[in-house]
């Protein structure tokens, strides 16, 4: 006979559980069910029956197996937003994540981090141990999965992503206006004479227009103005890392006429090629201009002091937020929102030293 169903063993099984942390096989005695059918319910997987789900649902309160979040979940609703960034060494999606916390501040919604990198298998794991986890709602900063897939995910839970450019039907995004910020630096850098600027970007990922990311978009823009303007365009393709803006640039300054300004993707590649320019004896305006994107913390220190097109992240995240809680409230409609670019002019740009052909 099991001992789940009350008396002397279940009571003492009870009291066990409470001086430690309780488990699955716990909640599987005191119900008694098996393990698999407690991971079943907790998973809210289907083929359990309304008799099991209840007296595992018993269980697990008078265990308290679960946190207090967890048993939230089976009355609908965690209290939780779950956030998939690429990884922390990016400054940006940093940022962001700062702004959808600040949002969260006042409401009873905390957020969970996943780090997803930017494959779209390991982001996909991310997002399904969320989803695991009964989170109410997902914030994808920058996915590189494909759209369709997105969609499908969004019919299940509400979702915003973050940088990925188009009007998808079922989920909300929050963008930067990229192809204005880029075109906004090729005309800052255009009007005080330069003629041979290149573009760092990153590859075009997984995507087929209308839809994109934010640094394909800026490449569009980039090549946009300058073909506007009679320039020829060139983009070396590497990371939005400093590693990968210090390698591009390596390679750039290695010729024998070399670009005469260098327009990167993103702040945080710039930096690398700052320190290529720095290692080479370049001086930065007097040798090579160099612009960046984002406008991070960094670039806004004075011995940086970075030219940059800022895009708030912060504001970015709380957009982001912002949206999430309307859906997860019952919003069907999706929201496509634009942040417009403003362009940050600092010490890190200049006329080139002698006028181009």
């Amino acid at each position: 006979m099991s001992t789940a169903r009350g008396g002397v063993s279940s009571t003492r099984a009870q009291a066990s559980a409470r001086t430690r942390r309780a488990t699955m096989q716990d909640v599987a005695r005191e119900a008694g069910v098996s393990v698999s059918a407690v991971s079943k319910v907790v998973r809210d997987a289907y083929g359990v029956s309304a008799d099991m789900r209840e007296r595992v649902n018993s269980a697990i309160e008078r265990l308290g197996y679960r946190p207090h979040a967890g048993a939230r979940a089976m009355r609908g609703s965690t209290f939780t937003v779950g956030m998939v960034l690429p990884d922390l060494s990016s400054p940006f999606p940093t940022e962001v994540a700062h702004g959808v916390s600040r949002e969260l501040g006042d409401t009873p919604f905390q957020e969970i981090i996943a780090l997803g990198g930017v494959e779209p298998e390991t982001q996909r794991r991310a997002i399904e141990a969320l989803v695991d986890r009964h989170v109410d709602g997902l914030v994808l900063v920058a996915p590189w999965l494909e759209v369709a897939w997105i969609e499908e995910l969004a019919v299940r839970i509400p979702v915003v992503a973050v940088a990925l450019h188009g009007a998808p039907g079922n989920f909300d995004t929050v963008i930067n206006d990229d192809r204005l910020g880029a075109a906004l630096l090729v005309d800052h850098l255009a009007a005080l004479g330069h003629r041979r600027i290149v573009h760092t970007a990153m590859p075009d990922g997984p995507f087929r227009e209308p839809f994109m990311l934010s640094h394909t978009a800026r490449r569009r823009g980039y090549e946009t103005e300058m073909r506007r303007r009679d320039l020829e365009p060139e983009v070396v393709v590497t990371s939005y890392s400093e590693e990968g803006g210090h390698e591009a640039a390596q390679q750039l300054f290695a010729r024998a006429e070399p670009p005469t300004a260098i327009l990167a993707g993103a702040d945080v590649a710039a930096l690398g090629v700052l320190r290529a320019a720095e290692e080479r004896g370049l001086s930065v305006p007097g040798d090579v201009s160099i612009v960046g994107y984002d406008n991070i913390m960094p670039s806004r220190i004075g011995r940086i002091s970075l030219t940059t097109v800022d895009q708030s992240g912060p504001l970015t995240g709380s957009v982001s937020a912002r949206l999430l809680l309307e859906r997860i409230q019952g919003r069907k409609r999706p929201v496509h929102y634009v942040i417009a670019p403003r362009l940050e002019s600092r010490s890190t740009v200049a006329a080139p030293q002698s006028v181009e052909p």
